[in-house]
């Protein structure tokens, strides 16, 4: 039977009836935007037009950089590929299917995955299709590539591994998913020998990368509460694997957990809804909760060391890093800087009205931002 998915905006919401008829309230207010000292100046470096945007779905249509090429694209199919330095069009396609993935640039192709359940491979050099391969059901997590895979995650529950230089499939998993699911699935996370991969069955797999075979299965979050909301237990992020085989995972209604990633033995838990990717800067890890609070932790214990409420009910997007500074975008199309040791707000610039609600994308001191409507910035931290 065929999951119902809830949009993701609308689960972090509490329906509240008020006591003058029927006014719907969030359970996340929006905090209002306070002055603060800036030391960081926000400078556009160029901008322009990317299509027609995320769409009234807001499918997660986040652009990617490979090297000097910024590409992004829109839900309608159309393709761009971009100057990173001056933000000259490259070139433009239509692949006429309608994209609902995050962009994954990498060695000369750019794959991406569509509503229809369809992959696609295309040339970073001239936006030509190379290969198609379709997959059980619609694609929203970006497909993550090894040296001879990719791994694609649809909404249905299965892990498909294609060839990267053909799109034939090499091996297929599937997870039994609950009834209903935030709008949305887990990103896997994939290097040589294995893929990480966390569902909406509160589940992370790390599968053998030669068969598709799971090596172990850990339950992350664990399924409570009387309704089908409150029972909402996605692990709707990516799991992120540092150099020294620690692996972190957040889950919605459940638990940050890191663990050793050989073997899925738990280092250390604290409870904490999320559905966002947090990122790992030094010894320290960052994470927004469903709130929209941002908290930044010690990566070796999961200690606290501080918390900035500043975008509590603002839809943050995960966290970007940049120059010393995590960077958000957030519903009000507002890009904020905060500082990373301090937990400060140190910059901030309206981007677009239409709101922001993909992970901004970094390199060294430039920031690259899409709006929703498909406004797509570029901008320097100085």
């Amino acid at each position: 039977m065929k999951p119902t998915f809830l949009i993701a905006t609308l689960a972090g919401l509490t329906l509240l009836a008020g006591c003058a008829g029927n006014k719907v309230e969030p359970q996340y207010p929006p905090t209002e935007l306070s002055d603060f000292a800036a030391s960081a100046e926000l400078s556009s470096a160029w901008r322009e037009g990317a299509g027609d945007g995320l769409g009234r779905a807001a499918y997660p249509i986040a652009p990617a950089r490979d090297g000097d090429a910024l590409f992004a694209a829109d839900y309608r199919g159309e393709l761009f590929a971009f100057d990173a330095d001056d933000g000259d069009t490259r070139w433009e396609v239509d692949l006429e299917v309608p994209v609902s993935s995050a962009l994954t640039a990498v060695a000369g192709d750019l794959y991406l995955g569509t509503r229809n359940g369809e992959v696609l491979a295309v040339s970073q050099r001239d936006g030509s299709v190379r290969w198609r391969a379709r997959v059980p059901s619609e694609v929203l997590a970006a497909p993550q590539p090894n040296q001879q895979l990719l791994i694609v995650q649809s909404v249905d529950g299965t892990i498909t591994a294609l060839d990267r230089s053909s799109g034939d499939e090499r091996w297929s998993y599937q997870a039994s998913l609950p009834s209903l699911t935030l709008r949305g699935t887990g990103t896997p996370t994939t290097i040589d020998p294995l893929t990480f991969a966390g569902f909406a069955n509160g589940r992370l797999v790390a599968l053998d990368n030669r068969s598709g075979q799971p090596l172990w299965e850990r339950r992350i979050a664990v399924a409570q509460g009387r309704s089908d909301i409150e029972r909402l237990v996605d692990l709707a992020a990516q799991p992120v694997l540092t150099p020294d085989g620690r692996l972190f995972v957040t889950s919605y209604n459940g638990r940050l957990v890191a663990l050793e990633a050989s073997r899925g033995d738990p280092l250390w838990a604290r409870d904490l809804s999320s559905y966002h990717t947090p990122i790992v800067v030094g010894d320290f890890l960052f994470v927004v909760e469903e709130s929209g609070r941002i908290l930044a932790l010690a990566a070796a214990n999961g200690e606290e060391v501080w918390r900035n409420t500043d975008l509590e009910g603002r839809k943050p997007t995960s966290p970007a890093f940049a120059d010393g500074k995590l960077v958000f975008g957030d519903y009000e199309g507002y890009l904020h800087l905060i500082d990373a040791r301090s937990g400060d707000m140190v910059g901030r610039e309206r981007i677009d009205g239409s709101g922001i609600g993909v992970r901004p994308v970094t390199e060294g001191n430039r920031i690259h931002v899409l709006a929703n409507d498909g406004t797509l910035e570029t901008l320097d931290i100085r």
